[in-house]
C-alpha cells in the first residue's frame, strides 16, 4: 500500500491519575481540594512516518499531558465545576503544541461515589 492512499491519526494518552483540585459548588466544597480521577488524550498532528530512529520531537512527551492536568492547574483557584477544570487542561494543551488537534479530558469526581460509581464528564475539543 502506497503511503499516500492512507491516513495516520495519532492519539497520546496519560489515563487515570489523581489530582486534588478545589471544586464543587455546595458551601461544604468550597475552601476544599478534592480528588479527581483525570484522563487526557491528544490527537496530535501525525509525523510522515515513524522509523527506528525518528527523533522525540515528532512527537510530543506524554508527561505534557499530565503537566496540564495537575501542575499546571492554578494554585488557590476554586473551579465551580469540574467543567471549567477540563476547560482549563484542554486550552493549556492547545497553547503548549499547535501540532495538538483535538484533546479529551474525562474527569470522574472520586468523592461523591457511594458504590464505586464513577462520576463525572468527558469534554472533547478541536482546534478550528
Amino acid at each position: 500500500m502506497k503511503a499516500s492512499n492512507v491516513a495516520d491519526s495519532l492519539i497520546l494518552e496519560v489515563a487515570d491519575f489523581e489530582v486534588d483540585v478545589l471544586t464543587g459548588v455546595y458551601s461544604e466544597e468550597t475552601g476544599q481540594k478534592q480528588p479527581l480521577r483525570i484522563s487526557v488524550s491528544v490527537r496530535l498532528k501525525p509525523y510522515d512516518r515513524y522509523l527506528p530512529d525518528t527523533p522525540l520531537g515528532a512527537s510530543k512527551n506524554y508527561m505534557d499531558l499530565k503537566f496540564a492536568a495537575s501542575d499546571a492547574l492554578p494554585e488557590g483557584v476554586h473551579f465551580t465545576l469540574i467543567e471549567a477544570v477540563a476547560d482549563h487542561i484542554t486550552e493549556t494543551l492547545f497553547l503548549q503544541d499547535e501540532r495538538v488537534e483535538a484533546v479529551t479530558v474525562k474527569i470522574v469526581k472520586l468523592a461523591i461515589s457511594e458504590a464505586g460509581e464513577k462520576i463525572g464528564m468527558t469534554l472533547t475539543r478541536e482546534r478550528r
